[in-house]
């Protein structure tokens, strides 16, 4: 299950792409729709929203944004899942210290989503 991100906004070119985000959000990852309007669809999480809008015209550079991670119980489950519906994942599931400090070890698995956005998977060990 996803625990959550704050908030994270993505914008599509076109109606086409703007369904298929909307599928890869829905129907792979499995967050639900919180509201469906005409410029947008807010995805809810525990502790954030992803909202998608349909309102690009011009492609879609990289922008200052690295990457948005979500925080789940099995990084492994998600990066398996992204992968069987034909999803990139550049960065394979592996064990990590956060700063080389032991007393915060994490399990992290990186995907590209159907935008191009890099996506991390992010399961914390220390408590």
């Amino acid at each position: 299950m996803i625990k959550g991100i704050h908030h994270v906004s993505l914008k599509t070119e076109n109606d086409e792409q703007y369904k298929k985000v909307c599928e890869f959000y829905a129907d792979i990852l499995g967050l639900s729709v919180l509201k469906e309007c005409d410029a947008c669809t807010l995805f809810n999480t525990p502790s954030g929203i992803v909202e998608i809008f349909r309102d690009g015209t011009n492609s879609l550079p990289q922008g200052v944004i690295r990457h948005f991670a979500f925080s789940v119980d099995s990084v492994d489950t998600y990066a398996e899942t992204v992968k069987k519906h034909g999803y990139e994942v550049f960065i394979e599931p592996k064990d990590v210290l956060i700063g080389g400090d032991e007393n915060f070890p994490a399990r992290v698995a990186f995907c590209k989503g159907p935008l191009g956005e890099d996506i991390e998977f992010f399961e914390q060990k220390w408590k």
